[in-house]
């Protein structure tokens, strides 16, 4: 009985972690990324990376082609107001961040090229796209809150 206690104790601590290492493996051309959203600007929004995927930020500044989204990535205070709360100029009715629900995020589905999207998936290009493992973090920050951290 105690060896099952400690087990059903133990397994989920376990899992926790091995699922962070694995985080960290899987944020492929994007090793220092995290769950915040500093790293998030920073290390996707802001800078291209090593499988040759673009910045967001190359369209998505005052004067870039994306002005019209109203869509400003290059600066973290601005960023985060940009997304978060923020209804989709381009698609009325549909939120680009809810915190809490990755899933019913404007912004996820864009990224992912997911149902229901006007336009292009993003990054406007054919690609690269995000990696599984950056879409795990950024997703991973939404359920948690969208914080601005």
């Amino acid at each position: 009985m105690r060896l099952l206690r400690l087990f059903v104790c133990v397994l989920p601590l376990a899992t926790l972690v091995a699922c962070d290492e694995k985080l960290e493996d899987l944020a492929g051309p994007t090793p220092n990324l995290t769950t915040s959203f500093a790293s998030i600007q920073r290390d996707i929004f802001a800078a291209p990376d090593s499988s040759g995927r673009p910045a967001c930020t190359t369209c998505h500044v005052a004067g870039g082609g994306a002005a019209a989204t109203g869509l400003f990535l290059n600066d973290p205070g601005v960023a985060h107001a940009s997304l978060v709360g923020r209804e989709s100029r381009l698609k009325p009715g549909e939120t680009l961040v809810i915190p809490g629900d990755p899933d019913n995020s404007y912004l996820v589905r864009k990224l992912e090229g997911g149902p229901n999207i006007n336009g292009l998936r993003m990054p406007r290009t054919t690609g690269p796209f995000l990696t599984e493992g950056q879409m795990i973090v950024i997703r991973r920050w939404i359920k948690d809150g969208a914080a601005n951290n």
